[in-house]
């Protein structure tokens, strides 16, 4: 799935979340040599590198939000590891950001600053893992390029009626598809040798986007767990999906592809 938040199909979160995990990693550990070499000026250090990591992780919060209410499939196990990630992140800056303030205090025992940054990177390791499982396991961020059929293209539908466009006949090249955000629903439009089909963007196993798997010979694989299914009559063809899919129906005229409710 394309990011949402990108510069040039470069998503923006997962470059933006380096500069917090620095950050508040050099924090724990400058605080961790202040305290034993009782040094002002790495406490200083540490100070510095927390309000920054503050301040990052909150920009970097951005996109990630954005990502995950309009990138992310609906009803998927992504949605849930996202909204896990997303909370975990959230914790971790609250950690971070309470022992920012309580080292204003003077009279505030070191061992508690420095128990809670350590839960702070435990926590913050943790958010990572699941942010990398988002991206190399459910591919959330990766910019699909089709074989020999072009690049990713999506397209958003407001006040559409009940039969609406969503391509044009020489607008996708064989084995492409398109996803089009259409009355609240994700639908894949897609060219086969045989000419255009439209279908749900939901694979039934674990709700991975289609639109992001490939297509070949009439069929599309989810790109997360290997499902097929049949693009014309939504037959499931290959597990571990255990039903089909919903498809549409498409007309041309004119020139144009129509969808029909």
């Amino acid at each position: 799935m394309k990011s949402t938040a990108h510069i040039k199909g470069h998503p923006l979160h997962p470059i933006l979340v380096t500069f917090p995990i620095a950050f508040f990693t050099g924090t724990l550990l400058f605080d961790i040599l202040a305290v034993a070499g009782n040094r002002s000026d790495l406490a200083f250090a540490a100070y510095c590198m927390q309000t920054a990591g503050i301040i990052s992780a909150v920009l970097a919060a951005v996109p990630g939000v954005i990502d995950y209410f309009f990138t992310v499939p609906p009803q998927s196990s992504a949605k849930k590891r996202g909204a896990q990630h997303g909370l975990l992140n959230v914790l971790n800056l609250v950690l971070f950001t309470v022992s920012w303030l309580l080292k204003r205090d003077p009279y505030m025992p070191a061992i508690w600053i420095l128990l809670m940054e350590a839960a702070g990177i435990v926590i913050l390791s943790i958010a990572g893992w699941l942010g990398g499982t988002l991206v190399y396991r459910n591919q959330i961020g990766v910019d699909p390029r089709y074989a020999r059929a072009g690049k990713w293209k999506e397209e958003r539908i407001s006040n559409a009626p009940d039969r609406v466009q969503v391509a044009t006949t020489d607008e996708l090249k064989t084995d492409q598809m398109k996803l089009v955000h259409v009355h609240n629903r994700r639908i894949v439009v897609a060219k086969t040798e045989s000419g255009y089909v439209a279908f749900d963007d939901h694979c039934t196993h674990k709700g991975g986007s289609l639109a992001g798997g490939m297509m070949i010979c009439g069929t599309v694989q989810c790109p997360w767990h290997g499902s097929q299914f049949d693009c014309t009559t939504g037959e499931l063809k290959a597990g571990p999906a255990n039903q089909g899919i919903v498809t549409y129906m498409l007309t041309e005229d004119n020139g144009k592809v129509y969808l029909n409710f």
